[in-house]
């Protein structure tokens, strides 16, 4: 199960543009190819997917944060060409929540799925002895 569907790619960019991305016959069918449009989500959610090293993978249940960034991503994906400005910032938009995400700043509405911290995951410092006590530094002090 990917983390959104053709549907829904359907229902935000429409049927012409899904059309234009994804048919590659010759000559053209003027349908929209599956095949493709699965192909494109599945290299979304393998995208996303790297970015949720935080949390028990596969999601059991998909967050509306994580459909709304794979719209973005798979149609990027959907591309060969030169992409529009728009779908380019779309997907930089998308990385770029994926990346705070990752770092914890944006937390997923996902209960027990982020796994406990690392025991010693901390900061942890060592000192070395020091070379200059109140006893060597009699008379100095």
């Amino acid at each position: 199960m990917t983390y959104a569907s053709q549907a829904e790619l359907e229902e935000r960019y429409g049927q012409p543009m899904l059309i234009m991305l994804t048919d590659r016959a010759d000559p053209p069918a003027n349908v929209i190819d599956a095949a493709v449009v699965v192909r494109a989500l599945e290299d979304a959610d393998a995208e996303i997917n790297g970015y949720l090293g935080r949390y028990k993978l596969p999601l059991s249940a998909t967050p509306p944060l994580v459909r709304n960034l794979a719209l973005p991503i798979a149609v990027y994906k959907l591309h060969r060409d030169a992409v529009s400005e728009k779908v380019r910032r779309d997907y930089e938009d998308a990385v770029a929540t994926l990346k705070l995400i990752a770092t914890g700043t944006v937390r997923l509405d996902v209960a027990g799925v982020e796994p406990p911290a690392a025991v010693g995951s901390g900061v942890r410092i060592t000192d070395r002895d020091r070379p200059l006590t109140e006893e060597n530094m009699k008379g100095f002090i």
